[in-house]
């Protein structure tokens, strides 16, 4: 699947039930640009998503998904403040430091998001205290 912002190819996912409130239009697929960190929803999911395509320090395990979902939300912490609520702490339930993969996320270059990594890291830190 192609990045409708930047045309890089994305990774797609099965979305459980309990996180597809959070995609757009409630898909049980979604897909992450691993450049622009844009989220969609998608027709397919990757039978073995890349999540290292994103970020080497990306999880590949239970947190995988809520994570990528929460990134994919970043763009607007107003708008998406109760989805981010309620993915972080599973990130963290499932032993993954959302805000130290954010770290790494931004000192690894690559990734061009519309907002800024850090000053969002930052953002969320203060959401989750």
């Amino acid at each position: 699947m192609e990045c409708p912002a930047c045309r890089a190819r994305m990774v797609s996912f099965a979305v459980p039930l309990e996180y597809r409130e959070h995609v757009p239009e409630s898909s049980d697929c979604a897909a992450l640009c691993p450049e622009c960190l844009t989220l969609v929803a998608a027709n397919s999911a990757s039978d073995d998503p890349r999540f290292d395509r994103i970020s080497s320090a990306f999880p590949d395990n239970e947190a995988a998904v809520p994570l990528a979902l929460a990134v994919g939300l970043l763009d607007s912490l107003a708008l998406h403040r109760t989805a981010l609520q309620e993915l972080l702490p599973a990130v963290e339930a499932a032993g993954v430091d959302p805000l130290l993969v954010l770290d790494r996320l931004d000192a690894q270059g690559g990734v061009q998001p519309e907002f800024d990594i850090s000053r969002r890291r930052h953002q969320l830190q203060q959401l989750l205290d």
